[in-house]
């Protein structure tokens, strides 16, 4: 019988429950799917603390990777045995499970040369380094970026794709070890915010100007210094709340600081038209196919140890992407 983690009450990584599963056949325009790999990402614990809502009892996880086992009616676009992943939010709620039926319009079909955990790992993430990359922002060689999170999975694959653009990668991180991982993928400099003061070392490695554009995974914690590390009328990019939400505060702060712009973005808004989706897809992939970009896939886990997966990525132990690996 399929397996599959749920969780009945919002709350710690204690409340996910390994579970027997049924899955069903595909109705129209689904298939069903035999996952390989399954993507762990910081989105997961937001629908398990409730600050994303979904009606409980649910499953969990929104990005996996594996093979197409049978295919409802009306399904073109895939076919029985393809190589498929796919990632979204609501629409692929359920990831973190042995097969599933799920709607065939969020897969895209794998290339021969990206494998299975390469996908799972890389989905998500790669798709929001590539919005990041190639539509929040109009880049120039030569710009600057400050990246929170340097050492996280997508902070990697920025950093990459900045250097990929001749753009110069200020990365933040919280101890020695990360800082050396996050130089390694592209990082020009580094800070460890854990005894630096952020803002200030930005602007003494710009001279006094700031950065073009602030990537701030982290939230409540780094806002300030985010916004503090800005040029004049520079962009602020709100890609995450690892830390907390970030408190109300009055627009006139953004006048007062230099006419900052900002702006909170969400991956289902870059990927919902299929063309955008396509490129953006065929991009990612070409990068990582001609190793471009490399994929660091740092931690495994069995789906059965959700509830530590949870607790080693809320502890921030964590560097590079995390899957879950399921037998075949």
């Amino acid at each position: 019988m399929a397996k599959a983690i749920r969780f009945h009450q919002t709350g710690g990584p204690e409340v996910l429950r390994y579970e027997d599963a049924e899955v069903g056949e595909p109705g129209p325009g689904q298939v069903r799917i035999r996952h390989a790999a399954v993507g762990l990402n910081f989105a997961d614990i937001y629908f398990r603390t409730g600050l994303y809502p979904a009606p409980l009892p649910s499953g969990i996880g929104t990005e996996a990777a594996g093979t197409v086992v049978s295919v409802g009616p009306d399904v073109t676009s895939v076919s029985v045995g393809d190589h498929v992943t796919y990632t979204g939010a609501y629409n692929t709620l359920g990831a973190y499970c042995t097969e599933r039926v799920i709607d065939a319009a969020p897969l895209i079909k794998l290339p021969d040369d990206i494998p299975f955990e390469t996908a799972a790992a890389m989905t998500m993430r790669g798709f929001t380094a590539s919005y990041l990359m190639r539509r929040i922002y109009a880049f120039n060689a030569g710009d600057t970026i400050l990246l929170h999170a340097a050492a996280g999975g997508v902070g990697l694959i920025v950093s990459q794709w900045a250097k990929l653009l001749g753009l110069t990668v200020i990365g933040t991180v919280s101890n020695d070890a990360k800082a050396e991982v996050a130089r390694a993928h592209g990082c020009d400099y580094t800070i460890d915010y854990s005894r630096e003061d952020v803002a200030k070392r930005v602007r003494e490695l710009t001279n006094g100007v700031g950065v073009n554009v602030v990537f701030d995974s982290v939230g409540k914690d780094t806002f300030e210094a985010s916004l503090d590390s800005l040029k004049r009328r520079g962009l602020m990019v709100c890609v995450g709340t690892a830390s907390g939400p970030i408190p109300p505060f009055n627009p006139q702060l953004l006048a007062h600081k230099g006419s900052l712009y900002l702006t909170r973005p969400a991956l289902a808004d870059y990927i919902a038209d299929p063309a955008e989706k396509a490129e953006l897809a065929a991009e990612l992939f070409g990068h990582v196919a001609a190793g471009r970009i490399r994929i660091e896939i740092n931690q495994k886990y069995a789906l059965e140890d959700a509830v530590q997966a949870h607790r080693d990525l809320e502890s921030r132990k964590t560097t590079g992407s995390s899957v879950f690996v399921l037998e075949q």
